[in-house]
């Protein structure tokens, strides 16, 4: 049994701070560069105290076994303009050193029946702590604009209407992600286009 909650999800709320500045960084770095970034903007949660309640319950995980056996307590959302974008910051994840990838999904190509796309990475980030080193979990969901508010206002209507949609209100959710997927390639394509024809032109990036 957990005693204290904000003891226990201090080391997880630090490792979000620390690789919210670290995926920032990246996109700083392209803007630098006068590059266009894959990354269009970083966002972090805790899995809230009652979500991970739940999940022990569902899921039989015992107090001392949470750390080890609950991936998403720290997570993060990345954002990318992008489809081919995806790749590329799984691709950067890959090459760093200072993480160790536990397990990759890619729900991108391979959507969930739901229609849910995205694409995640959970990794083990070395934590340094007052008395020491801890491991900390972290997921990384990427996805792009697109992806993310289909996966927004889904999970919305989820919260309001419970889970269990109609067998036609599915099967237009279905549709819409589709749809946004297709919005996705559209866009891509006409990036590639517009590369090949004007090569030298960099995108400028808004700063968020």
């Amino acid at each position: 049994m957990i005693e204290d909650w904000d003891l226990f999800l201090f080391p997880y709320e630090q490792a979000a701070k620390e690789w919210k500045d670290k995926l920032r960084g990246i996109r700083n770095e392209y803007q630098s560069r006068n590059q266009q970034s894959p990354i269009e903007f970083v966002t972090s949660r805790i899995k809230a105290i009652d979500s991970i309640q739940e999940k022990m319950k569902r899921r039989q995980i015992t107090s001392d076994r949470l750390s080890e056996d609950m991936e998403d307590i720290c997570g993060l959302r990345i954002m990318c303009p992008f489809l081919d974008d995806i790749y590329t910051v799984v691709e950067i994840l890959r090459k760093r050193n200072d993480i160790s990838i536990i397990s990759e999904r890619d729900y991108v190509n391979n959507e969930k029946e739901s229609g849910y796309r995205s694409y995640h990475i959970v990794f083990s980030y070395s934590l340094q702590l007052v008395d020491g080193t801890r491991q900390i979990l972290v997921e990384i969901q990427i996805r792009t604009l697109a992806m993310n508010f289909w996966a927004t206002l889904e999970h919305s209507l989820n919260y309001k209407h419970g889970d269990t949609f109609p067998t036609e209100i599915h099967t237009r959710l279905q549709k819409a992600s589709e749809k946004a997927f297709q919005l996705d390639e559209e866009m891509s394509q006409i990036r590639h286009e517009l590369e090949k024809s004007n090569p030298a032109t960099p995108t400028e990036q808004e700063e968020h």
